[in-house]
């Protein structure tokens, strides 16, 4: 039988995910990639992968895909780990990198910028890492992941779009659901969802085994930051964003980042 291809992120929000799936792969139901989110979104896009752990940005490219599982990465406040950095307030910013690694949080900061900050600037891709170390002055960015959680104390402001999501809607925010561009059998289904549940119940042994890899306390970032239940009101919160998506004008050629 062939194996299903699975793709998931590789942050250490998924860590939990991550553990029963791993065990899937060794048993061999699944082939598992791990990726950053707009690589994994492109995979699905492309047929690389069957399911993938995808940013919700992509959804409306996939119409024929269908949500799975009873798992996602949301918050329903401060996230930590998506978040708009600066060494001056916001108000005084002219131009914003966008992190490339997802357009999720891109779209996220442009409807925040426009409906809860009411600011205009620049936006300036990036195409690596590298853009960090041109934060400074008027230039902030916008960095997502593991990255955001390892610069907390770099820089004198930080604004969590997470947190502002929630001031502005009252509701939880969706970063990435599973995705299924494939049938799948109720059976195996059943099977996934018990693979995602099972890092659920180690959530402070992955907490401790990963400790040293990052500057934050993972234990409030798994249990405070990070829902990873999808439920009705993340769904609601989830089709509220994508509306609000449909909203917003196209990037320019010069300024867009090419990942979803």
């Amino acid at each position: 039988m062939n194996k299903i291809r699975v793709g998931i992120v590789n942050y250490l929000n998924t860590r939990p995910l991550l553990k029963g799936l791993t065990q899937l792969s060794l048993d061999g139901e699944i082939e598992l990639s791990q990726n950053y989110p707009a690589q994994i979104a492109e995979d699905l896009l492309l047929g690389r992968i069957d399911i993938g752990l995808v940013p919700i940005a992509v959804l409306p490219r996939l119409p024929q895909a269908a949500i799975i599982g009873s798992h996602c990465i949301a918050t329903k406040g401060i996230v930590a780990s998506v978040c708009l950095f600066s060494t001056q307030p916001l108000e005084t910013l002219d131009s914003i990198y966008l992190d490339y690694q997802s357009r999720t949080s891109v779209q996220l900061l442009r409807i925040l910028l426009r409906d809860h900050w009411k600011k205009e600037v620049t936006f300036l891709p990036s195409t690596s890492s590298a853009f960090i170390e041109e934060i400074n002055g008027q230039r902030g960015g916008l960095i997502i992941g593991d990255r955001a959680l390892n610069v907390h104390s770099r820089f004198a402001y930080r604004y969590d779009l997470g947190e502002a999501w929630h001031q502005m809607t009252g509701l939880p925010f969706v970063f990435a659901v599973w995705v299924a561009t494939t049938p799948l059998e109720d059976k195996f289904v059943n099977k996934f969802i018990q693979a995602n549940e099972l890092g659920m119940n180690s959530l402070p042994a992955l907490a401790l085994e990963n400790a040293s890899s990052i500057d934050y306390d993972l234990m409030r970032y798994y249990t405070e930051n990070i829902d990873y239940r999808f439920t009705d009101d993340k769904r609601e919160a989830m089709n509220h964003f994508l509306s609000l998506c449909s909203t917003l004008p196209t990037l320019s050629t010069n300024s867009e980042s090419k990942n979803i």
